[in-house]
């Protein structure tokens, strides 16, 4: 799954591989902002098919945060 958000990051959201690894801060370390936060949960709703809830992704402060819970939704 890190794998296949690592690829999302780097294609749809144009973050640098190089910037990206599990303990990334999505704020912090790759510069996200609240509407590419959101850009984010629709880019993992149309390619992982799952409904992401609104609640929890404002918890989301890692990459492995955003793939800890896409594992929890496609397992």
């Amino acid at each position: 799954m890190y794998e296949q958000l690592k690829t999302l990051l780097i294609e749809e959201m144009q973050i640098e591989e190089d910037k990206i690894a599990p303990e990334a801060e999505l704020v912090n370390d790759l510069g996200f902002n609240s509407l590419e936060l959101a850009e984010l949960v629709i880019h993992c709703e149309e390619t992982f098919d799952i409904e992401v809830d609104e609640e929890i992704a404002k918890d989301f402060v890692t990459v492995n945060d955003v793939v800890k819970y896409l594992e929890e939704l496609t397992a």
